[in-house]
């Protein structure tokens, strides 16, 4: 029986290519024009797994996201982290000089305007999803009108690459969860990443007491995000990953942890995808 998994946006999308690579082409994909719809898919049942853009190696940390794993009591079962290759693409037999209008998702264009500015005459459109305006050049047959989206989307809706890798910076990568509403898959012999959530107190170093206990038990933070708890003003919430040799290392950590910090949660125990 082939998986429903969720993706934010539609097939075309980085969320689709990474869709592909890890779970293969064997699902079925459901398409989700936003994070909270495809939270939902998951909630209702009508997705097994879901896949969410979590950072970005330029643009930072996607922090809403953060929140809605926490507040849905999702689980983070996995990551893949997926290098962004921006590709400027029309209707076959159309020019960069009859473009007059380029759309894409707001992160897209701000990533790519360097190449814009020896086209002067070109509008930048944002757009929801990268591959969305892809998919209405097809559909619409739009003449003077360029998308910018990843190579999947040129081959799914025939059109023409007629400027690749075109965003500012080349070594751009998105990191990516994979989650679900039930806790991990993996034998623990094969978890060497966790992500967690916990709230500190106002006494003077109390996050330091925190981030000592993850060095003593040989924990490597990989990451840390605060986020304002909504409900308690000037109240921080820290989302950690953190990678370790040894699930023991882990385990003993978070004994202490659950004793040292305020709602305390373990997010995710999942395989390191970054290698």
């Amino acid at each position: 029986m082939k998986l429903n998994i969720a993706i934010q946006g539609i097939k075309g999308s980085n969320h689709h290519q990474v869709a592909r690579d890890y779970f293969g082409d064997d699902v079925n994909l459901l398409e989700c024009m936003s994070f909270d719809f495809l939270v939902e898919q998951l909630l209702k049942g009508k997705a097994d797994k879901g896949i969410m853009a979590i950072e970005n190696s330029i643009a930072g940390s996607i922090i809403p996201n953060y929140a809605l794993v926490y507040h849905n009591n999702l689980h983070i079962i996995g990551e893949y982290y997926l290098n962004i290759h921006h590709n400027l693409m029309v209707s076959k037999g159309q020019s960069i000089d009859q473009i007059t209008e380029v759309r894409s998702h707001p992160m897209a264009l701000l990533q790519c305007k360097d190449y814009f500015k020896s086209y002067p005459h070109i509008k930048l459109v944002e757009d929801v999803d990268t591959a969305e305006t892809a998919k209405q050049i097809q559909e619409q047959s739009l003449k003077h009108v360029a998308a910018i989206a990843p190579m999947v989307a040129a081959e799914l809706y025939d059109l023409e690459i007629i400027a690749p890798e075109i965003q500012t910076i080349k070594d751009n990568s998105t990191r990516f969860i994979i989650v679900k509403t039930t806790n991990k898959e993996l034998p623990k012999e094969e978890i060497n990443k966790a992500s967690i959530r916990f709230v500190t107190d106002h006494k003077r170093g109390s996050l330091a007491a925190v981030l000592n206990v993850m060095s003593d038990c040989n924990l490597n933070l990989t990451k840390i995000q605060s986020l304002p708890i909504i409900e308690t003003p000037w109240k921080y919430a820290f989302f950690v990953d953190i990678k370790f040799e040894e699930y023991s290392s882990f385990s003993k950590a978070k004994s202490l942890l659950e004793i040292m910090s305020e709602d305390f949660k373990v997010l995710g125990e999942y395989k390191n995808g970054r290698v």
